[in-house]
């Protein structure tokens, strides 16, 4: 009898939902994975029942509080907005928004998509797909212009508080809390919204939603960063090594609406006066544009995306990012790849848009589709090869030190072990700044003056590193200045994605599919991409730079005094691979790296105590995971 009742009450309370969300845009779909749950049993999606064609196009101009070209006229946010007719009578929508510097000719995603193609003044396009596919479903779109850019006044910053403020005016704006008007000056509400907004976007935009989500703003349910900025000083530089000069005044001129460039440049040197690449330390300019030190205003949820191998916006972004978001418990889920800076779209296209879709409908629409009772975390093992797995790192991955030791001869490389490593032995090198990094590490076998190359034994079975490697190197240095390379090596032939060709690990294809529904001026489909792999005897698994003069702090320069034993500190970017059995795990030293940071002029000299250097290693199971 008890039994009984309790299914009735169920299907009451399913019957009563379905009812009250069916009259708010929300539908019953089949379960569409075979195995989740018996055949009879459904779950809650939105479904496409509204016209796209039909869909509600404007423009308005968000009034902020900025004034960036110091013209003494405050600037306006140029907002570009889809959403369905029917928001116009009864129906509250949410919002999906992608704040981007990129709308004018840059362009957005695989294709470089813009607003205004012809430049005829009238945007027949909203670039890639959410419009196409979430307007039917019951959403918004929204695309405001960050500050500076495309048709919003003003001059860009390169990730300082007014591109931030640019965005979150928006948001307040959706939520009856600033004051837009339309191209006839005309006031207008955001009176068709819920005032839920989530934010997504690959890169800069990715980085406007780490950065406005650590505003705190009210109204911002979650935000998707994909392959995003967490804090600016690691954008262009790498404890204490400056990637390329004159890099932010570089950007915002890049980025800046092309009539106003010559009107911005004051901004632009300023913010490369600032910025201070003469000696890279960390500084005001640089704590302004670091979103992490601001992760307990994080009210959104966050599903991350980034790729292992990304070069452009490096993992240490995401890693300190997604470890301040765990401190916190903010809600959060996580995508890595092997690819570079890829946007999932382009390589996980199917997966992506189902997992988006319940992401934004559980977050914006409140529809409890279960995705968070989901596994976490998805990991790219290979080429298309998914994992799944409870957190990130992996729970089980243990830090424990690979300590150097000399090799048999003088002409063999060193050995990496994870025994102690008696006697005071030294080996040197001298920074050659013409090395590149394939130069570092091929030849393994072969002692070079300008490396020094560290190898484990072929392994007994698969090694697992899930996390940031950690460098301690005891040396001393015969000039005042110079720079430090670590890279960590997979020697052995495999096949792998081809993160470093062009594409980033990715293939664009003829053929195309459509994602959504289209319109005369703005078609829902995309040119397909495959994976992109390679076979070779290696893989650079990862890299760490460092400045020895900032062997203190990234907030000071230091001159070393020659001779002087110092330890040096730092960690190589995070990563999460396998080594697999037979293949052997390299350890590579050297000076510069003139591929990725500005290389030393100085031709320095090091002295490394071996006894005294170890690289720490973060491996699955700890030192019992580890034979050699």
């Amino acid at each position: 009898m008890r039994k009984k009742k309790f299914f009735a009450v169920a299907t009451t309370l399913l019957t009563t939902a379905a009812l009250t969300l069916s009259s708010m845009n929300y539908t019953y779909a089949e379960t569409t994975k075979k195995n989740d749950a018996p055949s009879n049993l459904k779950v809650l999606k939105t479904e496409p029942k509204y016209s796209y064609k039909d869909a509600i196009r404007e423009t308005v101009f968000v009034q902020s509080s900025l004034d960036t070209d110091e013209n003494g006229v405050p600037d306006k946010i140029a907002v570009d907005i889809i959403r369905p007719k029917e928001s116009n009578g009864d129906l509250k929508v949410p919002v999906i928004m992608d704040a981007s510097p990129y709308y004018e000719s840059l362009g957005r995603g695989n294709e470089s998509e813009v607003k205004d193609k012809d430049k005829d003044g009238i945007n027949e396009k909203f670039p890639l797909y959410y419009d196409n596919y979430f307007v039917p479903r019951g959403y918004a779109v929204v695309l405001p212009d960050m500050v500076g850019t495309n048709q919003s006044d003003g001059c860009p910053t390169t990730g300082g508080y007014e591109e931030i403020e640019s965005a979150r005016v928006v948001i307040d704006w959706l939520n009856g809390k600033a004051k837009a008007v339309d191209k006839n000056n005309k006031e207008v509400k955001a009176d068709w919204t819920t005032g839920n907004v989530g934010m997504i976007g690959k890169s800069y935009d990715g980085t406007l939603a780490n950065g406005v989500a650590a505003t705190g703003v009210e109204g911002l349910k979650t935000i998707v960063p994909i392959g995003a900025i967490s804090n600016w000083y690691n954008y262009y530089r790498y404890a204490g090594l400056t990637y390329y000069n004159n890099g932010p005044g570089g950007l915002a001129s890049r980025v800046a609406n092309s009539k106003r460039i010559a009107q911005c440049k004051p901004v632009f040197d300023r913010l490369n006066e600032q910025a201070d690449d003469a000696t890279g330390d960390y500084n005001a300019f640089w704590d302004e544009r670091n979103y992490v030190k601001d992760i307990k205003k994080v009210k959104a949820s966050v599903f991350a995306v980034h790729g292992l191998n990304d070069l452009n916006v490096k993992m240490n972004h995401f890693n300190d990012w997604w470890e301040a978001l765990n401190k916190e418990k903010v809600p959060r889920k996580l995508w890595l790849t092997q690819t570079g800076h890829v946007d999932p779209f382009d390589f996980r296209r199917a997966e992506w848009v189902d997992t988006l879709h319940r992401w934004f409908d559980y977050w914006l629409m409140g529809i409890d589709n279960g995705i968070m009772n989901e596994p976490a975390v998805d990991i790219e093992r290979g080429a298309d090869v998914w994992e799944t797995q409870p957190a990130w790192p992996t729970p089980d991955a243990k830090n424990f030190k690979i300590r150097l030791a000399p090799g048999e001869n003088e002409t063999s490389p060193g050995v990496l072990t994870t025994g102690p490593v008696r006697g005071n032995f030294t080996q040197s090198f001298t920074d050659n700044p013409n090395q590149t990094e394939v130069q570092m590490v091929t030849n393994e076998m072969t002692v070079r003056s300008d490396r020094l190359v560290f190898l484990s034994e072929p392994l007994s079975d698969d090694v697992h590193m899930s996390g940031m490697p950690e460098i301690s190197l005891r040396a001393n240095v015969d000039k005042e200045n110079s720079n430090l390379t670590v890279m960590i090596v997979d020697y052995g032939m495999d096949t792998r994605v081809n993160y470093r060709a062009s594409g980033e690990g990715i293939r664009t294809l003829q053929t195309e599919s459509c994602w959504g529904e289209s319109s005369d001026t703005d078609d829902a489909c995309y040119r397909d991409t495959v994976k992109n792999t390679y076979t070779a005897p290696y893989e650079m698994v990862t890299r760490g730079w460092f400045d020895p003069q900032n062997w203190k702090s990234i907030e000071k320069t230091d001159p070393l005094s020659p001779g002087r034993s110092y330890k040096f500190e730092w960690g190589a970017l995070p990563h999460d691979y396998v080594f697999k059995k037979g293949h052997r795990i390299g350890v590579i030293i050297a000076g510069s790296s003139r591929q990725r940071t500005l290389p030393s002029t100085t031709g320095a000299t090091f002295e490394v105590d071996l006894g005294q250097s170890f690289i720490n290693l973060p491996i699955v199971g700890g030192k019992k995971a580890v034979n050699f």
